[in-house]
């Protein structure tokens, strides 16, 4: 968890770099040699137990390819519509609405192939069917949006309002993410000492509160500082990852459509043009607001629009964040299991488990019994 929060604030600054001196391309060519040598390390090292039942093409057909499909064509059609939602197009343009409804109606369909088509479907309606289930899946997703929506523009605000570098916000970054990995670390002693997890997810959603150009470096780190230690609590509590895309798009769509909205009151026409239809994401960038320092009314004018799209920005997480709370509070305790036996896990584990059982004499449980208990 603490290489996954280090890549998730650290990614989008490298990101930044590589586009500054190169091509943007080169953000996609470089994971080609990373995921390289992580095939290989999990081919070397990755021993895991598996148990496989009846032929490939048996195999092949329990997977969910029409539920699979479903979602990832209704998320598609949804994260379109938030992209070109009041940047290519106006929200009440039916080049918005139309994709909108379709990914809409999509989920339902999503849901209904999942209880009533699917053979074995993806996400089974028994999950969900229990509360604290349900709940702590929706903290999860609330969480991970929170932690990649702050990775993306907590950068824009380094580098437009404070005139930092990419290396500088980089360094910058590491204010929010030391303390999340420590604060991850204490919330998963927690559970593991106590055995009760609501409360590392009450006390690990915190807020961003408004900052602008003339905040000072301390007053910066400290709330970094306080929303890392927040992220951090819930980080073992939650699964980070889902949630991430929707971190990225919905911001996207409220700065986009802010700082479009408010491009008027920029004076020179040329750099409206460069600022317009996501332009400004784009330009957020030390470089490009220093590029106008010979013009002190022009820069003042684009860094106030930045300065209040990323307010609105801050306004929409803190709307998120406070629907989290409630919900954190709302979620029932139940018995943590110390152990999970199961058909699957790392083969190193389950051989030491089978030794133990040996020479305790332990007599073997049904496994089928078991896994069904941990679903």
């Amino acid at each position: 968890m603490g290489t996954f929060a280090l890549g998730t604030f650290i990614g989008p600054v490298i990101g930044g770099a590589i586009v500054a001196r190169t091509s943007w391309h080169w953000i996609f060519y470089m994971n080609l040699p990373i995921a390289g040598v992580a095939l290989v390390l999990v081919t070397l090292f990755l021993h895991v137990r598996r148990k496989r039942e009846g032929t490939l093409a048996q195999r092949i057909s329990r997977v969910d390819f029409g539920g699979n499909a479903i979602l990832s064509a209704s998320i598609v059609s949804i994260l379109v519509a938030l992209t070109w939602g009041g940047t290519s197009y106006t929200w009440s343009s039916w080049h918005i609405l139309l994709p909108l409804l379709i990914g809409t109606l999509g989920l339902v369909l999503f849901g209904l192939h999942q209880e009533y088509i699917g053979k074995d479907p993806s996400m089974p309606h028994r999950v969900y069917g229990n509360t604290t289930s349900l709940l702590a899946c929706v903290l999860t997703f609330l969480h991970g949006m929170a932690m990649s929506w702050l990775s993306f523009f907590l950068p824009v605000f380094f580098q437009v309002l404070l005139h930092a570098s990419p290396m500088r916000s980089g360094v910058d970054l590491l204010t929010i993410v030391i303390p999340l990995i420590p604060a991850g670390i204490v919330g998963g002693l927690t559970v593991a000492r106590t055995e009760r997890f609501q409360p590392t997810i009450i006390f690990g959603y915190s807020l961003l509160t408004l900052l602008t150009q003339h905040s000072s470096t301390a007053k910066c780190a400290i709330f970094q500082i306080i929303t890392g230690i927040g992220g951090g609590l819930a980080l073992t509590s939650t699964l980070p990852q889902f949630g991430s895309i929707w971190g990225a798009a919905i911001p996207a769509a409220v700065f986009n459509s802010h700082f479009d909205s408010h491009l008027s009151q920029i004076s020179d026409a040329a750099v409206r043009e460069q600022l317009a239809r996501g332009g400004a994401y784009e330009h957020a960038t030390k470089v490009f607001i220093t590029s106008f320092d010979d013009q002190p009314e022009l820069q003042q004018e684009i860094i106030d629009i930045y300065q209040s799209s990323l307010k609105l920005v801050w306004q929409v997480l803190i709307g998120f964040a406070l629907l989290a709370f409630p919900l954190a509070v709302c979620i029932a305790e139940v018995e943590l299991r110390k152990e999970l036996v199961t058909e699957f896990g790392l083969q190193e584990g389950a051989d030491e488990l089978q030794q133990r059982r040996i020479a305790t004499q332990e007599p073997e449980v049904e496994l089928q019994v078991l896994d069904s208990r941990a679903r």
